[in-house]
């Protein structure tokens, strides 16, 4: 395993404005999403904050649109953490991969779905999701959603869902290039679900 390029800074080193920032983009007390590195039943994910709180004016900007994807995005949880491990997995992003596997869990994906997000052939995937998951490879391979893959998700989904699906990709492809760029360590906490 390779060594940091940014050392994490430790939670009580971090500054106010990171402190206050995370505060208020994670609302653990949200039914719709109750991991957050702030809830300290869950696994918190410290070491990729710890970087972060490197640059906290460009942490608090990004977490603003993170906090549209946990919160206030229109897609499912189920829809969202699919798009999610399947950029994880497409980046290579070993971390990212570790912190939405228990978070799949958490919004009732089983095991053997994560499973096939690494090869969704191997699995018959209801059409919207199958297509979410070609979503995900176009976006990340091309910066686009092919047509076809496009016209399924249409038929489904209306504008700010598919704005959606674009925006959680792109937000969680910047993280994985962030966490993989600056070898970020896993956390001791996220090792089961690597």
């Amino acid at each position: 395993m390779s060594t940091a390029r940014l050392e994490p800074i430790p939670p009580r080193q971090w500054s106010q404005e990171m402190t206050d920032g995370l505060r208020e983009a994670y609302r653990p007390e949200d039914p719709r999403h109750p991991v957050s590195p702030l809830d300290p039943d869950s696994p918190k994910g410290l070491n990729a904050m710890g970087v972060l709180a490197h640059h906290p004016e460009l942490t608090n900007a990004y977490n603003r649109l993170i906090r549209h994807a946990l919160y206030f995005t229109t897609l499912s949880i189920r829809q969202r953490e699919l798009l999610i491990l399947r950029v994880a997995h497409l980046r290579g992003s070993r971390y990212e991969w570790a912190q939405h596997v228990y978070q799949a869990g958490v919004a009732g994906i089983t095991p053997e779905e994560v499973a096939a997000v690494r090869a969704p052939s191997t699995l018959e995937w209801p059409a919207l999701e199958r297509a979410l998951l070609s979503a995900a490879d176009e976006l990340v391979a091309d910066a686009r959603i092919a047509d076809e893959t496009y016209a399924v998700l249409a038929a489904e989904l209306d504008a700010q869902q598919l704005m959606d699906v674009v925006f959680t990709v792109g937000a969680y492809d910047v993280f994985a290039m962030a966490l993989r760029t600056f070898d970020v360590a896993l956390d001791d906490d996220l090792q089961p679900y690597a």
